[in-house]
């Protein structure tokens, strides 16, 4: 039986996040605001299909240096498909999912990278967003439930 991640996640900490973004061409603007700026996963989940809208959250001067459209976004999909998306470096990005094991994998493909984002539920309070970078570079951003 597949795990449900339905419910609010905020972001409680990030592991290696920097080295990450720098891999990903993310200038040192954009990589300062992603130390500050802190995200919400409100997510409905029924069965394969999932609804996931992602907030960015956060005060100050550096929160209105991000354009736009990275301040969330909202993904409806069905794991086993793929969607597209505006990706955080600003490209479109074709993302394909599928079931790992009780992980959802995500690829996410631009026109000039590629990488895999893995969503883990630790236990019932604990989701964690594992990410590689087209480098190698690995990181975890730990969201607990609200």
């Amino acid at each position: 039986m597949a795990p449900n991640f339905s419910g609010k996640w905020k972001l409680d900490k990030s592991e290696n996040f920097d080295p990450f973004l720098e891999d990903m061409n993310i200038g040192l603007l954009k990589r300062k605001a992603a130390k500050v700026v802190s995200s919400e996963h409100h997510i409905t989940q029924d069965g394969d299909n999932m609804d996931v809208q992602v907030i960015a959250t956060g005060e100050g001067t550096l929160l209105s240096q991000i354009p736009l459209g990275s301040k969330g976004k909202h993904q409806k999909y069905t794991v086993g498909g793929s969607f597209t998306e505006s990706d955080f470096n600003g490209d479109e990005a074709e993302v394909s999912t599928s079931w790992d094991g009780e992980c959802i994998m995500e690829v996410h493909k631009t026109k000039n990278l590629e990488y895999t984002l893995k969503r883990e539920l630790q236990d019932d309070n604990t989701m964690v967003l594992h990410l590689q970078s087209p480098k190698g570079t690995q990181a975890r951003r730990i969201y607990k439930k609200m």
